[in-house]
């Protein structure tokens, strides 16, 4: 008998769900994904708040609904770009790998800034964070996973690295790399495909002044991009397939990676995301049988 080839995983956001930690695992696993994300930082799994009975019952939540963690989220809307706070972070980091460990999980994504690109003291002093946080990564078997978006995927690869150690790798978020850096996804996971450890299943379009977007399904909730940007917006979120990300480009080119891991789905905005996360899990299942991913 061949051994069966490892193929990527769907998984979505609990939070996404707005319906709390256990109504978040049950609806997840209704749509019958592999997995979930949620955070650490804050609310129920908060990791100031986790105990050996909170984290056992955690863990018998997302056993018992057959799915496990993906990843947890370890971002506390800082990043690491100031010394003092510094301080504080990379040890309460460190606690949310030690968490994710013991939940029966490797990944902990986080946002650590927006990496300069030339060398100056803020890269000095994001250097210095990020080498101890995957010194200590490497050494306990896990990883920070570095969600891209901020920069251009080549900035970002060679910051990653400079680092010296392989524990801080990469959350690879295709709509964050369209919306923010104006990067293409399909040419930046070629570049970051030696970090890749978990990835966010997201779609979005930075907003720009013009009455259509070439090449792009434009749903409504885009209809109006002057409007937006008048509001101060700069670029939106938007179902899986409505947006900049061409997912028959971009998930044929994760696999060429050798990326076998989960596509979390994650959705922010939206009135209605329980629909929008059911639309993305049937859209990514059909993309995986299609292009045997």
């Amino acid at each position: 008998m061949n051994p069966k080839v490892s193929e990527m995983k769907i998984g979505a956001m609990v939070e996404s769900f707005r319906a709390g930690f256990r109504g978040g695992v049950e609806k997840a696993a209704s749509l019958g994904v592999a997995g979930v994300q949620v955070y650490a930082t804050r609310g129920e799994l908060a990791v100031d708040d986790m105990t050996p009975a909170k984290i056992k019952e955690a863990l018998d939540i997302v056993r018992s609904n057959g799915l496990v963690f993906s990843a947890l989220c370890g971002d506390f809307g800082v990043g690491f770009t100031d010394p003092e706070k510094n301080k504080i972070y990379v040890e309460k980091s460190k606690r949310i790998v030690d968490l994710a460990l013991e939940l029966d999980c490797k990944v902990v994504t986080t946002h650590i800034g927006t990496v300069p690109a030339e060398e100056n003291e803020t890269k000095k002093i994001m250097r210095e964070a990020c080498r101890d946080l995957a010194v200590y990564a490497d050494s306990v078997g896990a990883a920070f996973a570095v969600e891209t978006g901020p920069e251009v995927a080549t900035l970002l690869c060679e910051f990653l690295d400079s680092l010296g150690a392989g524990g801080v790798r990469v959350n690879f978020d295709p709509a964050n790399l369209v919306m923010v850096a104006g990067d293409r996804p399909e040419t930046a996971v070629k570049t970051l495909g030696k970090y890749i450890v978990h990835t966010h299943a997201k779609d979005g379009i930075m907003l720009k002044r013009t009455e259509a977007v070439e090449g792009l399904q434009i749903s409504e909730e885009a209809a109006e991009h002057n409007a937006l940007m008048d509001m101060g917006k700069k670029y939106l979120e938007l179902p899986l397939g409505q947006g900049g990300v061409n997912f028959d480009t971009y998930l044929p080119a994760l696999k060429e990676t050798g990326f076998d891991g989960f596509l979390t789905i994650e959705r922010e905005v939206g009135a209605n995301p329980e629909a929008d996360i059911s639309m993305a899990a049937k859209f990514l299942a059909e993309k995986i049988k299609q292009y045997n991913l």
